[in-house]
């Protein structure tokens, strides 16, 4: 696989490239009062985000609200400081709810705690052995199906408390059994709770539309909140539930372990391990969309392994790359990792401060936030265009989405990345041809007929136009090294050309890559010519909206640096 371009690629990362901070580079260039004010004001934008939703993850994980505010602060804090992503944010992620909660329920608290320990230090361990590459691997018609089957799962999960279920007994873990028992409790549903969670979402959902810089969630929970002490509504809440909430962090400690407990917990370890790495690096690619920046990716799995075992000596539970708080510190203008520290500092502000008024939020109303997490979870264009794609996609894709749904979700993603591997393996077969009566180094022959072009000096001097050719298969297990070199489009670029004539198949991860691409190009004024698609890149392309007028598609390389030209003397 190869990508040329005018511009020659760096050198190979040395060690202290790999596993220098984000937080000494950000130092390094600079720190003062303007840098220090706008991660400042992030950070409370993203406390004031995480505060309620760190709480609620916990809840739904079968841990207590003052667990899911430990990890925001103490895991946040140690991703934000040794990470190799700028603005990554770590806390408790709904991808964990299943996992967690069948840990805990299997194991006890400790055995949790314990699973979130080694976690930690395999975490860490993989980035040391720099396996952060090789994460990023998993095709995306799988981290689609999974994601999507845990949005499913995590609504299921809250359907009790959203309308007020009473269980005859425990809640069954296990999608399939759950639902005849909520189905059973269906006489219980009380209307108040019903009532509290929709306005919950109904305020999210309308000040995202129409006030998308308020702070929703904590709005809608703290009206919740407000109303449910006001009116003195007879549904449960945080305080009946769980009790007084602890104003500030317990002495940290070393969970008890033994070689049997141990034994018994390290599958859910395991699952933890993968699960984390995938969720982290895939929100600092996120935030790298968002940026134009580069994580680095083993970096950022020993900062994730630290925080894992900081959080699990606190009482914490699991720590991960959370792609919405990462994606809100972005947005609110942060300049580095001291925005993520500082979250951690405000929500532990706010622990101390509001503790015995986070004991009246409504059990109904962080069953509304989650039940809006797993609908912004579920990536409904993502899922439908794989599903157009091409059949072995769309396999893959309802394979893993049907696996984590009713089975595993470790299950899910071990078959789900197998299938891709044996789907990937099957197209590369059928590019393979074998060429008869022909020698191998054909013999000097006479040009036909056809005049060559005159050489064009400019197309080839001008440095505003960039042209990159990919040969080989374009697929997951390449969007790595090819993006980086995409990536690498500067400033004084302002046309971009990539040439796809030696291109014999894309997969949809590659596609979504080149879309990604497109987009960042869009916002920076960079035009983007296509050239030499067949008719198998142009489909999977088209059906990633990656298709005129976004771009522009011309046979051959000559042609759109013409036209390229043409159009920047226009101005």
């Amino acid at each position: 696989m190869t990508a040329s371009t005018h511009m020659m690629p760096p050198g190979a990362p040395g060690f202290a490239d790999l596993y220098t901070p984000k937080l000494v580079t950000v130092l390094r260039e600079g720190y003062g009062l303007p840098q220090l004010r706008a991660d400042a004001i992030s950070g409370l934008t993203v406390a004031i985000v995480a505060l309620p939703l760190s709480i609620a993850i916990a809840v739904a994980s079968g841990a207590s609200p003052a667990q899911g505010l430990i990890t925001a602060i103490v895991g946040g804090f140690f991703v934000s400081a040794l990470g190799g992503s700028r603005f990554q944010i770590g806390g408790p992620a709904g991808a964990f709810i299943v996992l967690v909660n069948t840990t805990a329920a299997t194991y006890g608290m400790d055995g949790l705690i314990l699973a979130v320990l080694l976690s930690g230090i395999m975490l860490a361990a993989a980035g040391w052995l720099r396996l952060g590459t090789f994460v990023k691997f998993v095709p995306y018609p799988v981290t689609v199906g999974f994601t999507a089957g845990i949005a499913i799962i995590i609504f299921s999960s809250q359907m009790k408390d959203l309308f007020g279920l009473t269980l005859a007994g425990p809640e069954p873990g296990p999608f399939l059994e759950k639902l005849p028992a909520l189905a059973s409790a269906a006489p219980t549903a009380q209307w108040q709770a019903f009532a509290i969670a929709a306005a919950t979402m109904a305020v999210i959902f309308a000040l995202k539309r129409f006030r998308p810089t308020w702070p929703g969630i904590l709005l809608a929970v703290v009206l919740a909140a407000v109303i449910t002490a006001l009116l003195k509504v007879n549904i449960a809440t945080i305080g009946s539930r769980f009790g007084a909430m602890p104003a500030g962090l317990p002495m940290p400690h070393l969970p008890a372990f033994s070689v049997a407990k141990v034994s018994a917990v390290l599958p859910a370890a395991l699952s933890f391990t993968l699960l984390g790495a995938i969720e982290s690096l895939l929100s600092a690619v996120v935030a790298d969309g968002m940026t134009g920046r580069r994580h680095r990716s083993n970096c950022e799995l020993v900062a994730q392994g630290a925080a894992n075992v900081a959080s699990a000596m606190f009482g914490g539970i699991c720590v991960t790359g959370t792609i919405a708080r990462t994606a809100t510190n972005v947005r609110a203008g942060a300049h580095g990792p001291v925005s993520g520290m500082l979250h951690s500092v405000f929500l532990l502000v706010m622990m101390v401060i509001a503790a015995p008024l986070i004991a009246y939020i409504p059990m109904a109303a962080l069953a509304g936030v989650l039940a809006v997490v797993a609908w912004n979870m579920f990536e409904k264009r993502a899922f439908w265009q794989l599903l157009r794609s091409s059949r072995g996609d769309a396999a893959v894709l309802l394979a893993t989405f049907g696996l984590t749904v009713f089975r595993d979700l470790t299950e899910a993603i071990i078959v789900g990345f197998a299938l891709g591997s044996a789907l990937f393996i099957h197209r590369m077969s059928q590019t393979a041809s074998v060429e008869l009566g022909a020698p191998l180094v054909r013999p000097d022959e006479a040009d036909d007929a056809t005049p060559r072009a005159p050489y064009d000096e400019s197309a080839d001097s001008n440095r505003e136009v960039v042209v990159y050719r990919i040969s080989g298969a374009f697929f997951f297990g390449a969007v790595a090294s090819i993006g980086s070199v995409l990536d690498r489009i500067g400033d004084q670029h302002r046309a971009l050309i990539i040439d796809f004539s030696q291109v014999p198949f894309m997969d949809s991860t590659a596609a979504h890559t080149i879309e990604g691409l497109v987009h960042s190009a869009m916002r920076r004024r960079v035009a983007v010519w296509l050239t030499g698609l067949n008719q198998a890149t142009t489909a999977v392309l088209k059906a990633h909206n990656v298709a005129p007028p976004e771009v522009f598609v011309e046979p051959d390389i000559r042609t759109a640096q013409a036209k390229a030209l043409a159009m920047l003397a226009e101005g």
